[in-house]
């Protein structure tokens, strides 16, 4: 029995010896590799860049007042439509002391020779009907009164604008009266009742009443680096996309570039405008951000292969065409190509492929085939779905 026992031993250390032998056999050949395989075809390809930047108004008038005060009423709020004269606010003046001093004795004094005149006048009258004065110095008794009776108004209207910053017969001339220079979109009114308000002067640039524009004359202002600026010229058409608005595309046209680059984080960037051509029903506000798709340089019906099929190597490119597939082992021959334009996943082949060329992709992995076989079994489970759903 002992014996017996001794050669099934001896029988599985060989077996054991042997398969680790085998195993270690196996694992030392070399993997075979395979790869997915793409075929140049024709196409187009277009080079573009994105610019980040902002839409808003071509212009934006800033409107101040003509006279220093304090606000007593607002008559309009950002947001409305407003045309050009009508009244935004209105200011009260706060008189100088010593002005309406000056011009309340200016009306006292026109107002006593206005009465002496009005005196002289009756006398002279008097007088006339008596025979004992002569016509002319009737006129010019009369005359007297009409002058005086002119200076006792203007004091006056001297006073109400001393005091209130406006005449009555004059209202509508008045610049304690603001109104809106242009017809627009109110963008921002950042005075309330009460505030205090200066006019513009060399010393100060006076507070701004409110902001007005035209919303329908938009342009997108944004910043280019100085590695694509040369690439840019004026009119070229810009597709808009809006942060705000990601379903909405404008076109316009690029009618500016700085000749002036400004460093910004180590960057030279170079300010860009684009007019916008029509934004339609769409309703945009100023300050919305957006990106501005720019084609830099296109090729139409070109030969083209996937650029993450091409090698780079000492300046030179080359792509890897399959030679032989038997036996699930592929082998490929290594040559050099002449590349043109790219887009970032295309890239135009001029010289080195034709469209009967199997060119060498990525590598099959065992985690590419997973991948491939979920995507498969949610695509069959997806058709089934949706064929169940149509007889219902």
């Amino acid at each position: 029995m002992k014996k017996y026992m001794k050669f099934v031993w001896i029988a599985l250390a060989a077996l054991v010896f042997i398969g680790t032998f085998a195993f270690l056999y196996v694992k030392s050949q070399p993997k075979v590799k395979n790869y997915t395989l793409e075929t140049p075809k024709y196409g187009d390809i277009e080079k573009t860049t994105v610019v980040t930047g902002t839409i808003k108004p071509r212009d934006e008038i800033l409107i101040k007042p003509q006279i220093s005060g304090i606000v007593d009423v607002v008559y309009k709020k950002a947001g409305q439509m407003i045309r050009a004269g009508e009244v935004i606010a209105k200011v009260k003046v706060i008189p100088e002391l010593g002005s309406l001093s000056s011009a309340d004795s200016k009306v006292r004094t026109a107002q006593i020779n206005y009465n002496q005149a009005k005196i002289d006048y009756d006398r002279a009258k008097l007088l006339y009907d008596k025979q004992l004065i002569s016509k002319t110095d009737l006129e010019t008794a009369s005359l007297k009164i009409k002058t005086d009776k002119e200076d006792l108004n203007a004091a006056k209207e001297y006073l109400e604008i001393t005091r209130d910053g406006i005449a009555k017969n004059m209202e509508k001339y008045s610049s304690t009266i603001i109104r809106s220079t242009i017809t627009g979109l109110i963008l921002d009114i950042p005075i309330k009742k009460g505030n205090s308000v200066i006019q513009a002067n060399t010393m100060n640039d006076g507070t701004t009443i409110a902001t007005i524009a035209n919303m329908n004359d938009l342009i997108f202002d944004g910043n280019i680096d100085e590695t694509e600026v040369g690439k840019l010229n004026v009119g070229m058409p810009i597709k808009l996309t809006i942060g705000a608005l990601q379903n909405v595309k404008l076109d316009a046209n690029l009618e500016f570039i700085s000749p002036k680059g400004t460093e910004t984080n180590g960057a030279n960037l170079f300010e860009i405008k684009a007019a916008v051509r029509s934004i339609g029903q769409v309703q945009i506000r100023s300050g919305y951000s957006a990106n501005a798709e720019i084609v830099l340089d296109h090729a139409q019906h070109v030969l083209m292969i996937p650029e993450s099929t091409i090698e780079f190597t000492n300046n030179k490119s080359y792509a890897y065409i399959l030679t032989s597939g038997k036996d699930k082992k592929q082998t490929f021959k290594r040559k050099e190509v002449t590349l043109g334009l790219s887009d970032g996943i295309n890239i135009e082949v001029k010289s080195g492929l034709t469209l009967k060329d199997k060119v060498r992709g990525t590598e099959i992995t065992d985690d590419n085939k997973r991948s491939e076989e979920r995507f498969s079994r949610y695509a069959e489970t997806d058709i089934v779905c949706r064929l169940l759903l149509e007889k219902k």
